[in-house]
């Protein structure tokens, strides 16, 4: 027995009881950043303005809470890692085969899915703003220029990209924010929680989906890369998270004003698709000019390139992490780093194969397939999590605390729910489209 629990609960591979250094050493510009802007991608721009169109400032609450909840769980992930040396798969491995039965699957289609929709998201805006090439053709150049940014460049790249794209994205969407002079009486009303009739979906959604998807397991990865990777650095990662958020947070919020003072207080609706972008543009052209219009599709591109650099460089992570396990690779092993072959193989196939699904109608079970595993991933970050960092995979002086695990908890219900709406979404979208 003592045996088998040494093989199932391997020790740290770092010391765990080493002295936290205190933040005012470092430079909080990190990988927080990076998995904030990854997040936040053209679907959730969406799903902000949406709610902002029909339920103007009810809503405002359900960001704070989200905010919250994507601190917890980042946070967690980046413990875990910290606390142990270990990656967060080899976590989820410790909890049995199941994990890779999920996530080897989940990775693949995902990825090949959401290669398509990142490069056409942020091709969209540079279709209307240089429309002398369609859009598929500037799909496949945003994709190109991922692909070497990533292939060619190291993590400090990515974070440099990263942090000039989510500047650049806060400027414009906070800036077009202020400019619209919003109602600030009414958007305090809506700190007080309540749910509109008809608004649980787009509550859930702003609550436990924005900014929420597969990268935000990529977060102890990129610790990694920027040399973040013991207990010692655990206050610095702290703090670079709850920053990351909180700008994440504002972002979103100012988002939802531009719903609800442009389209809301207009009577105006946009598309529930990426293309809902284009129609806040095209009434931000009517009634401000079209300086504002272009200024906010460069805003659009910022936040959806952004997410096409994240995940090709996380995901990738993810996935070379993943596969050198399967194949019994020492932890650390070249092939399972950045520009390992492992990495350059998923690097491959989230960019090229992808570039098919453009050109052609998307197959109906691959995108059902993709809405079903996708609307799990939440969840099981939120109980693995649980599970983790609770048990003695974690040393006892960084496992849980009342409110983290509380929190957890909270998200996996919610995250639970959110799935459950997803599915349906998903099966009735495919079915009935």
């Amino acid at each position: 027995m003592p045996l088998a629990r040494e093989t199932r609960f391997p020790p740290p591979l770092v010391d765990p009881d080493e002295a936290v250094e205190s933040p005012k050493r470092y430079k909080i510009v990190g990988p927080g950043l990076v998995v904030a802007a990854t997040g936040i991608g053209a679907a959730d721009l969406v799903a902000t303005l949406v709610a902002g169109s029909r339920y103007g400032y009810a809503l405002l609450w359900a960001v704070f809470v989200g905010v919250v909840m994507k601190i917890v769980l980042v946070e967690g992930a980046g413990r875990y890692t910290l606390a142990t040396g270990r990656t967060i798969f080899e976590g989820w491995r410790s909890l049995g085969r199941w994990t890779s039965v999920y996530f080897g699957p989940y990775i693949m289609i995902w990825g090949f899915v959401y290669g398509a929709t990142a490069m056409s998201a942020s091709a969209m805006p540079l279709a209307v703003l240089f429309p002398f090439l369609p859009l598929w053709a500037w799909a496949i150049i945003m994709g190109l220029i991922g692909f070497t940014l990533v292939w060619l460049g190291r993590y400090h790249v990515i974070e440099k990209v990263s942090a000039i794209m989510i500047g650049l994205m806060f400027l414009v969407i906070v800036g077009l924010a202020i400019y619209t002079v919003p109602n600030v009486p009414e958007a305090l009303k809506g700190l007080v929680p309540l749910i509109p009739s008809g608004g649980l979906t787009y509550t859930l959604a702003l609550a436990g989906g924005v900014g929420g998807t597969i990268t935000l397991a990529a977060y102890g990865y990129w610790l990694r890369e920027k040399g973040w990777d013991r207990p010692r650095f655990m206050r610095v990662m702290q703090l670079d998270n709850t920053v990351a958020y909180i700008m994440s947070g504002i972002f979103v919020i100012a988002t939802l004003i531009l719903g609800v003072e442009v389209l809301y207080s207009a009577g105006l609706a946009v598309s529930a698709s990426d293309r809902g972008l284009l129609d806040l543009s095209a009434v931000l052209d009517e009634r401000y000019g079209t300086i504002i219009g272009h200024t906010f599709l460069i805003g659009f591109w910022a936040a959806s390139f952004s997410s096409v650099i994240g995940v090709w460089s996380g995901v990738s992570l993810m996935f070379a992490d993943f596969w050198g396990n399967v194949r019994k690779k020492p932890a650390g092993h070249p092939d399972t780093v950045t520009g390992g072959k492992y990495f350059k193989f998923f690097l491959l196939w989230i960019t090229f194969p992808p570039m098919l699904l453009l050109l052609l109608d998307r197959p109906i079970f691959l995108i059902l397939l993709y809405g079903v595993l996708g609307a799990l991933f939440m969840p099981f970050l939120a109980v693995t999590l649980l599970w983790i960092l609770n048990t003695r995979r974690v040393p006892v002086r960084w496992r849980n605390g009342w409110f983290t695990n509380l929190c957890l908890a909270v998200c996996a219900v919610l995250f639970g729910i959110l799935g459950i709406y997803q599915v349906w979404d998903a099966v009735v979208g495919v079915l009935g489209g």
